[in-house]
């Protein structure tokens, strides 16, 4: 018996062998599977990284991102012929989870929102009582710095205001809000504190804030369409053009990593401040595999924090810390939570119409 099994089973595990050989071959001449997404600006230099595209490649995935303002990707993008969307902020992603009738979505990272500014600016806010140098970085606190705004004030009319001795408005720049996530979770936290410090949950409270939430934007000028070029241009045009700039974390923190921060660069905390999570949103079987490869694959984890995002692994991004010398502040806990998609779209939507 075992003399006719023997030469059975042989036969058995050279076609096996042979079938695996020859899968894989057809596999490499295919090439990888080209998985298509929209993503949030903030995350365009991750997925362009050649360690995670190398990641995805040994996966046999190639993919392919456009980017696009996250409210955008939510309400007016067309995802037709997309694996996956991948934009900033629980709300965006909730709509579209909802909108798409997805019963899985990916919580890939987080990242609190911050302000990029610079010494001077930090100097005068110190001096005004409105902000507290802690070292690597400042803690504003935000809501003595909207009084400021509230009372018509003008940086030429603080004390100690030599060194930006101009008369433009005391306010932090966004994004346009009628695109970009980034400007949502200025909403969301600056409804909360003209709010009398709760969320707003009604259209009575929305309306209530509305007035100077408004002005807020309004008096900002020409916006960007996403956080990437807002971010650019504090990057490269200076002090002049945006002494404070309402950005992710990660937007900064990926400077340090380049060393391209110039000596009187700051980054400031909020007080109170907001988290940002990047929730990915599988359209397809495809984009589902995605999600579950940069959730729990520890290299695309660590790459995500040499990019400043906060990832569900915390060693991952305390390596990251300790390697490339964040200037963050570790324990953030005086954080508070965004208002429902629905009131939210609603105060950006009034806000438009105004």
């Amino acid at each position: 018996m075992n003399r006719i099994l023997a030469p059975l089973f042989t036969v058995l595990l050279v076609l096996g062998v042979g079938y695996l050989i020859f899968t894989s071959a057809r596999q490499q001449l295919a090439g990888p599977t080209i998985i298509k997404g929209a993503i949030g600006s903030e995350k365009e230099a991750f997925f362009a990284d050649p360690e995670l595209k190398q990641v995805l490649k040994d996966k046999g995935f190639e993919v392919q991102v456009v980017k696009v303002g996250s409210r955008a990707i939510a309400t007016t993008f067309d995802l037709t012929g997309f694996d996956f969307a991948f934009p900033g902020g629980t709300p965006a992603a909730q709509k579209l989870k909802n909108s798409k009738k997805i019963s899985a979505t990916f919580d890939v990272f987080f990242s609190p929102m911050a302000i990029a500014t610079w010494k001077p600016i930090s100097s005068i806010l110190v001096a005004n009582g409105v902000a507290n140098n802690k070292g690597k970085y400042d803690e504003l606190n935000l809501a003595a710095f909207l009084e400021l705004f509230k009372a018509g004030k003008r940086w030429s009319d603080l004390k100690n205001s030599t060194d930006y001795d101009v008369s433009k408005p005391v306010l932090i720049s966004t994004t346009d809000v009628r695109s970009s996530n980034s400007a949502a979770q200025y909403l969301a936290l600056v409804s909360y504190l003209l709010n009398n410090k709760n969320i707003v949950s009604s259209e009575t409270e929305a309306n209530a804030v509305l007035p100077i939430a408004t002005s807020l934007f309004a008096k900002q000028g020409f916006q960007e369409s996403s956080s990437a070029g807002s971010f650019e241009d504090y990057f490269l045009i200076g002090i002049g053009k945006s002494p404070m700039v309402f950005i992710y974390e990660s937007q900064y923190l990926e400077k340090v990593v380049e060393k391209a921060l110039r000596p009187d660069m700051r980054l400031m905390y909020p007080s109170p401040t907001i988290f940002t999570k990047h929730i990915l949103i599988p359209l397809t079987e495809n984009g589902s595999k995605l999600g579950e490869l940069l959730t729990n694959d520890p290299n695309v984890q660590r790459i995500a924090a040499k990019y400043g995002f906060r990832p569900n692994n915390p060693t991952a991004f305390a390596a990251a810390v300790q390697q490339y010398q964040f200037p963050i502040k570790d324990n953030l806990v005086n954080v508070v939570d965004a208002p429902s998609y629905e009131i939210l779209e609603g105060m950006i939507q009034k806000i438009e119409k105004r």
